[in-house]
């Protein structure tokens, strides 16, 4: 049997697995505690049954994640660039930012409500505070990690520092920025359900996935709420492969990290 089909045949197998370990718990249990795992039968039947709300919950969700995700790039990224031209600056911001990371986000949520207002911008804004931190310090490392053989070549053509930053800082610091950029984009959907949960609101249909599981616990549809679960790893999976194909296209060519994947 070929490496390939058995790279499809063990999670199939292996899901199945669980699948079946999970109906037999379900089983297992009394009848009075059943409605604490549901089968995946009734998951599913919630699905087609609540297919329509969990759609415009996880399209809300993901303006969010995407409003949050996209702006802690472009921020990210820029005030990297800011970090690595200088060591002083870096000394004098680095610490703060270390701060704020270490500030439970959760902390921000009645202050930004009160800012920016229940809603789509405070879960956008809650979002962008998770996804930043992972993508500006994985991109500063990268940006001053660079080859100083490379540094000095760069520097005995007398080539200027925007050009070295260009032509040689930016493309050797890809790697690092694309691991940040994997980890922002696993923290995203949870950044935006997070917010959900915090600074949420249903004015307009704006609640997301977090808003609507709030609904589904207070009114003890479990099998809904499973599904909503559910719908939130689907979210986080089209986020992370959107990212994993973006950076297998920018480094796949060069980068040694995929030499044996492209084989």
């Amino acid at each position: 049997m070929s490496r390939r089909v058995l790279n499809i045949l063990l999670p199939a197998l292996t899901g199945a697995l669980v699948l079946a370990v999970w109906h037999a718990i379900h089983l297992a249990l009394s009848e009075d505690l059943r409605f604490l795992l549901p089968t995946p039968g009734a998951i599913l039947e919630a699905f087609r049954t609540n297919g329509d709300v969990l759609a415009r919950a996880a399209l809300n969700t993901t303006k969010g994640a995407l409003l949050g995700f996209t702006s802690a790039v472009i921020i990210s990224f820029f005030l990297a660039l800011t970090l690595s031209l200088s060591s002083l600056v870096r000394v004098s911001l680095y610490p703060y930012l270390m701060i704020l990371q270490m500030t439970p986000v959760i902390i921000f949520a009645p202050i930004l409500v009160i800012w920016a207002g229940a809603g789509l911008p405070s879960v956008s804004i809650i979002t962008f505070l998770i996804c930043f931190f992972p993508l500006v310090v994985n991109t500063t490392q990268g940006l001053v990690s660079t080859d100083r053989n490379l540094v000095e070549l760069f520097a005995m053509w007398r080539t200027s520092r925007v050009q070295q930053l260009l032509h040689l800082r930016v493309p050797a610091a890809l790697p690092y920025f694309f691991t940040g950029l994997r980890i922002a984009a696993t923290l995203a959907p949870i950044g935006a359900l997070v917010g959900d949960y915090t600074a949420g609101s249903s004015a307009g249909d704006g609640g997301g996935l977090g808003f609507q599981a709030i609904i589904y616990s207070s009114q003890a549809k479990y099998p809904a709420l499973f599904a909503t679960a559910a719908t939130t790893c689907i979210l986080g999976f089209i986020f992370t492969s959107a990212v994993l194909a973006l950076s297998w296209l920018a480094l796949h060519h060069w980068h040694e990290s995929y030499e044996n994947t492209d084989k």
